[in-house]
């Protein structure tokens, strides 16, 4: 399979960057269409160390709402993973309908070391291959999409990469990571990939060879490749494909919409902290993109040095309806490695959570050391929206602001980095804007009869957030 890939296929760099804002907006509204179809999507990338896989991933979910997506990194297994069966940190990394996650290699892993290591003989790599098979299709009967990349490079580019790698102080660290082979015999390597390849490549779930040798011929052939591959599942399915820049959902019915939320909120009758946010600031564009480029590249610097540092970064975003918190972390999020950071949304508690402390699933989300999460709206949801409807007592959301500091405290203390934002906008901004996704077909699916609801209790949600504001910004957490 892999000897046939011609690796000297390239793309003029004109015809990239003429190509790949089409090929990214395609998957923008594709993932809309695989949300609204409800249907998981799981890919994984595998192939030669200093293949590019990181360089893979981050073509991937360049285009793509961060709220939507997951990147897991499959290290080698810890003393834990150890307790439990092989399988079982695939199977609890495996996404929610509507969403994807990206595996940065995968359940293969251990067919390709243990027959580079020779700790499997050839009916060990049988049994291995029939379970890697069996959960396989495990999944694709159940719905998911499985797409599965193998990078492949030559014997001269792998050369050439792994001393660029040894010779870049970010990067080096990567030739230390438990599974790098760098020193086996491509030869070698090779016969493994194709054995493991040839035992797990079947109807339900083929194997994509790419041509990474080229760096502009491999980003388009991967995102022309997971894009045919979503449209035909899509298709299979029988659910609608987005058409342009428009997928085919429900428009919001503005006569169904509660006439109250159309009325000029009154301001607040006392000033809060809130009435001192200057709301007339403006950036020209030409200067946004100027400092956007540089501040990113920031973040990507300091994403690395967290890692080497190990420190834990936690990030939450709160504010109004329609403030931008999704394009916000889309903006943080473009030049991160994805590898190292996680978006959370929160939305309401499912049963199993109800049956818990509502702290308790924050818990189970923080990061580890070297890693960042940003929660898209938070453990703040006691204190503003079960606060404002009534899903929590008095007593509840008001001893809450002291457990908030707390929890946040413990996250400080053990060294954590926390940032918390409050994203202001005016009512009236807000109305422009709701009422802009409701013109817009592409924007629609953000704009619900929820949100109009919550716009009428703006009063309510302001007195919130001010106290919310006001109990819980602590010099460790402000």
């Amino acid at each position: 399979m892999l000897e046939l890939l011609d690796l000297t296929q390239t793309l003029p760099r004109s015809d990239y960057a003429e190509s790949m804002p089409v090929l990214r907006a395609e998957l923008r509204d594709l993932q809309q269409a695989i949300l609204a179809a409800g249907i998981p999507v799981v890919v994984l990338l595998e192939g030669w160390d200093a293949a590019g896989k990181g360089d893979s991933i981050g073509t991937l979910v360049y285009p793509l709402d961060p709220r939507g997506f997951r990147v897991c990194t499959t290290h080698a297994p810890t003393e834990d993973d150890r307790f439990h069966p092989y399988l079982f940190r695939f199977w609890t990394r495996l996404p929610a309908r509507g969403k994807f996650v990206f595996f940065d290699r995968g359940w293969h892993r251990r067919m390709l070391e243990g027959r580079l290591e020779k700790a499997l003989d050839h009916q060990g790599l049988l049994a291995a291959a029939e379970e890697v098979r069996e959960f396989e299709r495990h999944l694709t009967d159940d719905g998911v999409v499985l797409i599965k990349f193998w990078l492949q490079i030559s014997k001269k580019e792998q050369k050439r990469r792994l001393e660029d790698i040894a010779d870049d102080r970010y990067e080096r660290w990567r030739l230390h990571q438990p599974g790098s082979h760098k020193d086996l015999s491509y030869r070698r390597s090779l016969e493994v990939a194709e054995e493991a390849l040839a035992l797990t490549s079947t109807a339900n779930a083929p194997w994509m060879p790419i041509a990474a040798e080229h760096r502009y011929f491999h980003r388009f052939d991967l995102l022309q490749k997971l894009i045919a591959a979503l449209r035909r599942a899509m298709a299979e399915r029988h659910r609608p494909l987005p058409t342009g820049s428009e997928v085919e959902t429900p428009s919001a019915e503005p006569s169904h919409l509660p006439n109250e939320a159309r009325i000029p909120i009154p301001p607040s009758s006392r000033a809060t902290l809130l009435d001192r946010v200057d709301l007339t600031c403006r950036l020209d564009r030409k200067e946004y993109e100027k400092q956007l480029d540089s501040l990113q590249q920031r973040l990507q610097e300091l994403e690395l040095e967290c890692y080497h540092q190990r420190v834990s970064v936690v990030m939450v975003y709160e504010g109004w309806d329609a403030a931008g918190k999704g394009g916000n972390i889309k903006r943080l999020t473009q030049e991160l490695d994805p590898r190292g950071y996680e978006v959370i949304p929160i939305a309401a508690p499912d049963a199993t959570e109800k049956a818990h402390h509502y702290l308790w699933r924050f818990w189970r989300q923080l990061p580890k050391a070297g890693h960042i999460a940003i929660f898209d709206r938070s453990w703040y949801g006691r204190v503003l929206v079960e606060r404002v409807e009534g899903l929590a007592s008095e007593a509840e959301w008001r001893r809450a602001y002291q457990e908030i500091n707390e929890f946040e405290r413990h996250q400080t203390e053990s060294g954590s980095v926390l940032v918390k934002f409050w994203l202001h906008i005016s009512p009236e901004e807000q109305l422009r804007r709701f009422e802009e996704r409701e013109r817009v077909p592409h924007k629609r699916h953000k704009i619900t009869a929820e949100d109009w609801r919550n716009r009428s209790r703006w009063a309510a949600y302001r007195e919130a957030a001010v106290e919310m504001i006001e109990r819980t910004s602590t010099r460790s957490s402000p």
